[in-house]
């Protein structure tokens, strides 16, 4: 949203609301919200740590309210903004189509080798590996909220059979769009593509790990479109060492941006992105229309 903000800020001024723009890649810490927040009425949150002490800094200046722009709230800590009469919340449901695309990129990018292709055409290299066919294959889809759903929707088109895994859903299978919907590890060894698009909680903390790769298929491919912290990266490398997994999409990552000396940097059969999945024009201005309505309604402007 930051680089698009500007395309907004006709909506503050016809309010005569000031606009500021904090200088930064991809969040603010904890001490720059804390020295910032006062200062401000309103607060639209990214992916920086809304922590209580942040949220109590604020409350202690001027801040009335924020939102959550966006769906993944793991990194709003919504209690303390409760417990400080802060009014707040999300933006859900704006990316699913979005992310789910990016999940099929990678999907069909390592199933090809599209991305190791492109590298090495650049470099003057003639290179072309025997790819994986889809059809037929199985997926094993974590996650049927918003994104994994329209994940679902675009895997019938590829002839594969897709194993639902969400302990929380009360759709049927028919409804998800895939053929059954079990619980972790049930049949986690027939899937040939781990898709991860479930929230980031403390259950579902390192839900790819050491123990449930080692129940995978050997050769799998595993991609993960939702938050970097599902997946364990140490077991990952090792895994990926290994050749336990063959490969891995990833639009996310426990530390962001991924480190220069992160180990996943070694494997060329692994594609990565840089927690872009929901960035598309149409897409953010859905979401950013959504969140101004709600900040502004909050704010009584």
């Amino acid at each position: 949203m930051v680089k698009l903000i500007h395309n907004f800020r006709h909506r503050f001024e016809e309010k005569g609301i000031e606009l500021i723009i904090p200088d930064f890649v991809q969040t603010l810490s904890e001490e720059e919200l804390i020295e910032l927040l006062p200062q401000m009425d309103g607060w639209i949150i990214g992916d920086d740590p809304a922590t209580a002490r942040v949220f109590e800094a604020g409350k202690k200046g001027n801040l009335k309210a924020a939102v959550k722009w966006g769906v993944g709230v793991d990194n709003v800590d919504f209690k303390a903004a409760e417990r400080l009469n802060i009014p707040i919340a999300n933006t859900p449901k704006m990316f699913g189509n979005e992310v789910a695309d990016i999940a099929l990129n990678y999907f069909l990018g390592l199933a090809r080798q599209t991305f190791f292709i492109d590298r090495e055409i650049r470099k003057g290299n003639w290179v072309k590996p025997a790819g994986m066919s889809v059809s037929g294959k199985t997926i094993g889809l974590i996650g049927l909220g918003d994104i994994g759903l329209a994940v679902a929707r675009r895997l019938k088109g590829f002839d594969v059979h897709t194993i639902g895994y969400d302990p929380f859903t009360k759709l049927t299978a028919d409804e998800a769009n895939v053929q059954e919907i079990l619980a972790i590890p049930q049949k986690l060894e027939e899937a040939d593509f781990i898709i991860v698009t479930c929230a980031l909680t403390p259950s579902s903390h390192h839900l790819i790990n050491k123990q449930t790769i080692s129940l995978m298929k050997d050769g799998v491919y595993i991609v993960n479109v939702s938050r970097g912290a599902l997946i364990n990266e140490a077991d990952l490398i090792e895994a990926l060492q290994s050749g336990k997994v063959r490969g891995a999409g990833l639009d996310v990552f426990e530390v962001e941006p991924l480190p220069g000396n992160s180990g996943l940097r070694s494997f060329d059969q692994c594609i990565f992105g840089s927690h872009n999945g929901s960035n598309t024009v149409e897409a953010v201005t859905r979401a950013s229309n959504k969140a101004l309505a709600i900040l502004f309604d909050y704010l009584k402007v």
